[in-house]
């Protein structure tokens, strides 16, 4: 009788340790999926981001005297001048607007003007 409770005892002993050998790890389970998720989000949302504000600036930085463009309000002029965080905008003839630098989301196209052929 005793021998039969020893084989039982390590009988469930031995599938103990075949259970647990199964489970998975905390990496496996937790810090791997997250990481995965981590990376896309970097690739789908923050690089993209980054390079947009990188070309935003570059665009601010090379902007000169005479450039068509265009407002964050939709307002399209041409640049009369440029100070530190402030841009003077020919809007009509007769009509400036000083804005913020930072708020001149884009360049116009520069289209060749085309002789209308009469």
């Amino acid at each position: 009788m005793l021998d039969l409770f020893f084989l039982t005892t390590s009988a469930v002993a031995q599938e103990a340790a075949k259970t647990a050998a199964k489970q998975p790890s905390l990496f496996d389970s937790m810090l791997l999926p997250m990481g995965g998720f981590m990376l896309i989000m970097y690739f789908l949302i923050l690089r993209p981001q980054a390079k947009k504000a990188k070309e935003h600036s570059n665009m601010l930085k090379d902007l000169k005297s005479g450039d068509e463009v265009i407002t964050s309000g939709g307002i399209v002029g041409r640049v009369k001048s440029i100070a530190d965080s402030f841009v003077t905008i020919d809007v009509s003839g007769q009509t400036s607007l000083k804005i913020l630098k930072t708020h001149i989301t884009g360049l116009t196209k520069k289209e060749p003007v085309k002789a209308a052929a009469k």
